[in-house]
């Protein structure tokens, strides 16, 4: 099933470095010849939206995405994924 994530870019692991990064295997065999994205779902909160979040408890979720996609750090995103058997990490269409 496929929904649309939205967020903001933390960390990307380019094509080339894949590699170099200690991945689950399932994870390396997926991000083979693509980007891995780990991005703050829901975008940037404010700060009275991390204060809410705080007292809420309700932490702030971060996902891995692998797609063709590049992307850098800090950007926006939203992408149309779908979930992975791994809980957290979501590949495009």
């Amino acid at each position: 099933m496929s929904e649309t994530i939205e967020g903001d870019v933390l960390h990307v692991i380019p094509p080339e470095e894949v590699g170099e990064h200690e991945m689950e295997p399932q994870l390396q065999s997926l991000a083979e010849a693509r980007y891995v994205l780990v991005c703050r779902r829901g975008g940037h909160p404010s700060i009275f939206g991390l204060l809410w979040a705080y007292l809420k408890r309700d932490p702030i979720e971060a996902v891995t995405v692998v797609t063709e996609q590049a992307a850098e750090e800090g950007d926006s995103i939203s992408l149309t994924v779908e979930e992975t058997a791994m809980a957290g990490v979501y590949t495009t269409e």
